[in-house]
């Protein structure tokens, strides 16, 4: 969510929102903007727009949509998350390097390698400058008399942004 960078008046693209808990966090802190949680399964726009009520975000509107379909619809965002992408990630991101404002802020979980590098590569032709963290819960395990750790569903998350026209002129970023 920090990594998003929102401000008051920000406006927050939450493709693939799940049960919409980043665009319901993200009202709280861009208060005086508009969330819009992105999602094609029926069950669960039903719980965004219980956590909608629940958290009293207001501020957040439910788009049932297959993204990137009528993400010609939405204003430009200031902040994009991609939690999923039903598979059409490559237009998905193609779609938000068009729309994001300058200085606007993409974050993406990726837990495959393959999504990863999809991103990496249209990242790349688009110019834009990223971070990559990656992050993982551990258990520990007994294994005899020892105890160790093993990872479980360790994610990419993405960070990236626009790199600004003049310096990627002169080679910069």
């Amino acid at each position: 969510l920090a990594k998003l960078n929102l401000r008051e008046m920000s406006v927050l693209w939450d493709i693939g929102a799940g049960s919409g808990a980043v665009a319901v966090e993200a009202a709280r802190l861009a208060n005086r903007g508009k969330g819009f949680a992105i999602e094609k399964s029926p069950s669960d726009i039903k719980n965004i727009e219980k956590n909608i009520k629940k958290f009293n975000a207001k501020n957040v509107e439910v788009i049932p949509a297959y993204a990137p379909d009528r993400l010609d619809l939405l204003p430009d965002p200031d902040s994009v998350f991609i939690g999923g992408s039903g598979g059409r990630l490559e237009e998905v991101l193609e779609k938000v390097c068009r729309r994001l404002v300058p200085h606007g802020r993409l974050v993406m979980n990726a837990a495959s390698v393959e999504n990863l590098s999809t991103a990496l590569e249209v990242l790349k032709k688009n110019k834009w400058q990223k971070e990559i963290t990656m992050v993982m819960i551990a258990r520990s395990k007994t294994t005899g008399a020892l105890t160790r750790f093993e990872s479980l569903n360790p994610v990419f998350i993405l960070s990236a942004w626009k790199i600004p026209l003049k310096a990627a002129i002169k080679g910069g970023g």
